[in-house]
């Protein structure tokens, strides 16, 4: 047995040559920060079928990367996202059978489940609208950054749909508290760009000519950082929704066990000890 197959690294593979059809691909020259654009600015960013399963197989594969370890997802031309496009799925949705309204649904939330499953934090850089399913990506992401611009809209309900929508109505009131997310999700109207920051939606605002790079530099100091124990600690941010207090401490003991038999854990010592920065390798 080779040395590339003992150490379990045989299945990983480099994303930095990824290429999408359906949105932009923007990764640093060392590989470890990757930027996903939405690029359709002349409608706002807006979803279609393909963009959808696109973003979902792609984060799917991103627990395979040998390279990627944070994710910055933005949208070209000062906007974000206006959600699904109304003439490329909203109208073929109304001629659909109800199989295949169900199987459309499934994989937009496999989309969602797809961003909470791969280990990579994803930063979420916001301007201008933010609505429908654009609100429920930014919703998915670990951290949102936003300008004072950017207007957030969980608008189903402006469509005669319900404000369950991939995962909304579990996601939402864990980030913004129930009674917030109650008005939302029933009014359809705007979050404005202050009330996100305040109810803790957004984890920060800047200018527009700010945002991109304080973006970068949040998934940067990630990537940089304990890869492999952010990826554990996302991991139990997911996992302990549903647990009890018994169980919840448990499965940390766990993870944090887990952590501290990694050699990044006897690095940050040895460079604490020698007063220099730890160089972590997620091994």
């Amino acid at each position: 047995m080779s040395d590339r197959d003992m150490t379990m690294k045989g299945h990983l593979k480099p994303f930095k040559d990824y290429k999408p059809q359906h949105f932009l691909w923007e990764v640093s020259e060392d590989g470890r920060v990757a930027t996903i654009r939405l690029n359709r600015p002349e409608r706002k960013n807006p979803l279609t079928f393909d963009s959808y399963a696109e973003l979902r197989d792609l984060f799917r594969d991103l627990a395979y990367a040998s390279d990627i370890r944070a994710i910055v997802l933005t949208g070209a031309g000062g906007n974000f996202s206006s959600g699904g496009d109304v003439f490329e799925i909203i109208e073929p949705l109304t001629r659909m059978a109800m199989p295949e309204l169900l199987a459309f649904t499934r994989m937009t939330g496999d989309l969602v489940k797809a961003m909470r499953k791969c280990p990579q934090p994803i930063v979420t850089a916001v301007d201008g609208i933010c609505a429908g399913a654009g609100a429920i990506l930014a919703m998915a992401s670990d951290l949102r950054l936003a300008t004072p611009e950017a207007k957030t809209a969980f608008l189903f309900t402006r469509v005669g749909l319900a404000g369950a929508d991939m995962g909304a109505c579990g996601i939402l009131p864990r980030i913004i508290g129930q009674g917030r997310a109650a008005e939302l999700l029933f009014t359809g109207r705007s979050m404005t760009s202050a009330e996100g920051h305040a109810w803790g939606f957004y984890n920060a605002r800047h200018a527009n000519a700010d945002l991109e790079r304080e973006a970068l530099a949040l998934a940067r100091s990630l990537a940089d950082g304990p890869w492999f124990a952010h990826g554990m600690t996302k991991t139990m941010l997911n996992q302990e929704w549903a647990m009890g207090i018994d169980e919840m401490i448990e499965s940390e003991a766990q993870a944090q066990a887990i952590c501290m038999a990694t050699q990044d854990f006897r690095r940050a010592f040895e460079a604490f000890a020698a007063k220099r920065r730890p160089e972590f390798q997620g091994d």
